[in-house]
């Protein structure tokens, strides 16, 4: 396809990354032209210096015959210009980078009107995603599918699981539920296995499918303490750690809220009148020490500096605390950080380029082989996809034992008429059945079709 990226940020380039690995014919726009010289260094595309949100610029990117733009500057009502003017000049497709929380219910409203096909909230998406972490702190990360009836979870395995030395095939009798492990890291190294001689082993971060129903039961079976969260302390008062209060509050949590800048202070307590917001250096020591960090269930870090971020979430960890989330921009270096105190990660950027993603890749579906949702889980290196299986699936009703599957790839999950299925050998794929697979990121899996190693 043929896709125009106005904006070169963070969004924007994560965006332009995995666009052009896949193969889209892609434009780039941005006001810097250092920020452009570095994207055609490194990348197979076109970059055009100026305002994305002028038609001259629009016309030399030749937006009037592309499938797709997507509007991801700084500037809210840029990227919603932008959008509008690409639309009457002929583009098919929209979707801008919205982040101010006034405007939400005005774009559902509005959506029609301003040209928009989907719009996304970073910070919004970035608030959900710790949110529903903190519901389950045991777990590393943690993705829904089958609108909500089935999850993927990562845990770490440690000396004294049940599953250290387990194999894949005796997984159901050791913790007496149906669960179905997806894919494993040791090392640096990421397995994809549906052997069921594959051996688990203490240190194996392994990412986890199960019913939402069920996870509750293997959480017990695990011996893993499910300790509610009471009270938390956010670090830096971004837009995250608004949207993140807000919720939390809702749900009972006891909020202390640390923002360095006075002004901003005052903004946050009007805003948020039931969390306890302090004017203070979070990253000081003997701040985090007198405000209590070490008595805090969970410390999540906000700050707009990843060393920061970074630093704190280590002293946290080095203390004890039972949960903390550390918010990154350059997810490069995540790897190294799972031995160093470090074992949740969010990005915005990434999360957001990845419901982007999910929308591209669905505009591309073919014989109704619709893509429902797509996530990405071992920093990165392996994605989930969710299809809805069409009636020309040419392995429609064959046991998956029969069918041969592209190496690092499995399936997951199967969802039929509100029914999860942790699938084994004997299972078939039906008609508008919602198929989670898992495959290595690089595989590129656009369609369900492209799993299976047989035409």
């Amino acid at each position: 396809m043929k896709i125009v990226i106005v904006g070169d940020g963070k969004v924007g380039s994560a965006l332009t990354v995995q666009l052009a690995k896949e193969g889209h014919d892609v434009v780039v726009i941005d006001s810097n032209r250092m920020v452009l010289q570095e994207t055609q260094q490194y990348l197979d595309v076109n970059v055009i210096h100026g305002n994305g949100a002028l038609m001259r610029i629009q016309k030399m990117a030749d937006v009037d015959n592309s499938d797709l733009l997507i509007a991801a500057t700084s500037a809210d009502e840029t990227n919603l210009l932008c959008c509008m003017l690409a639309r009457r000049l002929g583009c098919k497709r929209t979707i801008a980078r919205v982040r101010n929380p006034e405007f939400s219910a005005q774009l559902y409203l509005l959506r029609e009107d301003l040209g928009l096909n989907m719009f996304i909230n970073p910070e919004g998406t970035t608030a959900r995603e710790i949110y529903r972490l903190l519901q389950f702190p045991s777990f590393l990360k943690r993705d829904s599918f089958a609108k909500g009836r089935a999850e993927i979870v990562e845990l770490e395995i440690r000396e004294d699981s049940p599953l250290n030395g387990v194999r894949l095939i005796d997984l159901s009798k050791v913790v007496k539920v149906k669960v179905l492990v997806c894919a494993v890291v040791r090392g640096n190294e990421v397995f994809i296995s549906n052997s069921g001689g594959f051996t688990l082993a203490a240190g194996d971060r392994i990412s986890v499918t199960a019913s939402s129903g069920d996870l509750a039961k293997f959480i017990r079976s695990l011996g893993i303490e499910r300790k509610k969260i009471r009270d938390a302390m956010i670090i830096g008062g971004s837009r995250i750690a608004v949207y993140l209060a807000e919720s939390l509050v809702q749900s009972g949590v006891k909020v202390k809220l640390i923002e360095i800048d006075e002004e901003r202070c005052n903004e946050l307590a009007i805003t948020l009148p039931k969390v306890n917001v302090v004017n203070a250096d979070g990253s000081d020591k003997n701040v985090l020490d007198s405000e209590g960090i070490a008595q805090t269930d969970a410390v999540i870090t906000l700050t707009d500096i990843d060393e920061i971020n970074l630093i704190i979430s280590m002293y946290a960890n080095f203390l004890g605390v039972y949960r903390g989330i550390t918010k990154i921009n350059r997810t490069e270096y995540s790897e190294v950080l799972n031995d160093k105190g470090i074992d949740c990660v969010v990005s915005p950027k990434d999360l957001c380029s990845s419901e982007i993603l999910r929308y591209v890749r669905a505009l591309d579906n073919r014989k109704g082989e619709t893509m429902l949702s797509l996530h990405r889980i071992v920093d990165d290196r392996v994605e989930a996809l969710e299809f809805r299986a069409g009636k020309d699936l040419p392995q429609l009703g064959r046991p998956l034992s029969q069918l041969h599957f592209k190496p690092n790839t499995l399936i997951a999950c199967l969802s039929r008429r509100g029914k999860i299925i942790i699938p084994q050998g004997s299972d078939c794929i039906e008609e508008d059945d919602t198929v989670v697979v898992v495959s290595l990121s690089d595989h590129g899996v656009n369609h369900l079709g492209d799993i299976f190693a047989e035409g």
